[in-house]
């Protein structure tokens, strides 16, 4: 018996004024929610959360594109707040998220079920009430199937976002919430349901591949070339929280980003302490929509010391790695080994460039 066609509820729609034939994407990586994390966010003059001066560099760079994506690799779940190994973060982080241009989160991921069947439906109802799109983990049955395919769109373009992850650490979603797992069976059924929605491309984010490894692994490989003979146009990846290597297949239109690494977290050992953010442009010409000049943004995570207590930012690399004046010798030390290793992975990517912004 066929599933049922796959409606779709969230729009993301643009004013009449932007071009109708472009679509501008940027991808970023985990958005991880330590316990630092949490203590740096939190004032206690105000007992409040907020968490604004983490993207305050690095927003502009995230207001360059149409349409943001990212993963949120924490639960929404309420108080007691945690960081690792069980996360529940802040609302507050997912408000600051939709407030510094993130427009997107997708949620399935290995911490997915970290405070069980509540912390999936309260994260979804806090995204929900916040008016961010998602997908990846649902409240039940009904809900994947009109909400597992998300549509965004700006003027013609509609592009097509579905989310899976390998595993949850070992935790099953009690039903009637609903995680979606690589499973080549549901996927294909997935895609094949996507071709009824007259996409012009369908984007398939994945949660794989090993932790720390700065090269993917043949399952990455595997499922990913699966991903894109079904009918995906690109494959973007997380887990790792290390960076890998990106493809772009001009003359097949589709793109491969192995692991995006982090976006922010209290990570700090060697590749893990910084990440990359995808751009591109999606152009419409005729009934076709092509990939166009995909590059990627160094980001490191940036951990200063102010009045007596640790803070977190991103920084921008191109922008901020020879200057002197925001971080002392030894973040810059830091900061600086980051970069020279992860162009070094970068270096393998095929057509795809480190974006100049100065």
């Amino acid at each position: 018996m066929k599933v049922i066609s796959i409606v779709f509820v969230f729009f993301l729609t643009f004013p009449a004024f932007f071009s109708q034939d472009s679509l501008s994407l940027i991808f970023i990586g985990d958005i991880m929610g330590h316990g630092g994390q949490i203590e740096a966010a939190y004032n206690s003059k105000t007992k409040s959360y907020n968490y604004d001066p983490v993207f305050q560099k690095i927003k502009p760079i995230i207001d360059r594109a149409d349409i943001t994506i990212a993963n949120l690799e924490v639960t929404l779940a309420g108080p007691p707040y945690s960081g690792y190994p069980q996360f529940s973060s802040p609302d507050a982080l997912a408000k600051s998220c939709k407030e510094n241009g993130i427009d997107v989160l997708v949620t399935a991921n290995n911490h997915s079920v970290d405070r069980r069947k509540s912390g999936i439906i309260r994260t979804l109802k806090v995204l929900d009430s916040l008016q961010i799109p998602h997908t990846g983990t649902f409240r039940n049955p009904t809900e994947r199937k009109h909400n597992n395919l998300l549509i965004l769109r700006k003027g013609s373009i509609r592009v097509g976002v579905l989310n899976y992850t390998y595993g949850t650490n070992g935790l099953k979603a009690a039903k009637p919430t609903i995680v979606n797992y690589i499973d080549t069976a549901q996927m294909r059924l997935d895609i094949e349901n996507t071709k009824r929605e007259n996409l012009d491309q369908l984007i398939v984010v994945t949660h794989w591949g090993m932790e720390y490894q700065t090269s993917p692994n043949k399952n990455q490989i595997k499922i990913a070339q699966f991903l894109l003979d079904k009918g995906a146009n690109m494959v973007i990846g997380g887990h790792p929280h290390v960076i890998q290597k990106a493809i772009w297949k001009k003359d097949e239109n589709q793109l491969i980003a192995y692991s995006l690494g982090n976006f922010v977290s209290n990570q700090a050992s060697v590749n893990t302490d910084g990440g990359m953010m995808l751009e591109l442009k999606l152009v419409k010409e005729g009934n076709k929509v092509e990939i166009r000049e995909p590059g990627y943004h160094l980001i490191w995570v940036h951990k200063p010391n102010i009045n007596g207590k640790k803070s977190y930012e991103i920084i921008p690399c191109n922008l901020y790695e020879n200057d002197k004046k925001i971080m002392n010798e030894t973040n810059r030390s830091r900061m600086n080994l980051f970069i020279k290793n992860a162009r070094k992975i970068m270096s393998q990517n095929e057509n795809i460039p480190e974006i100049q912004l100065r």
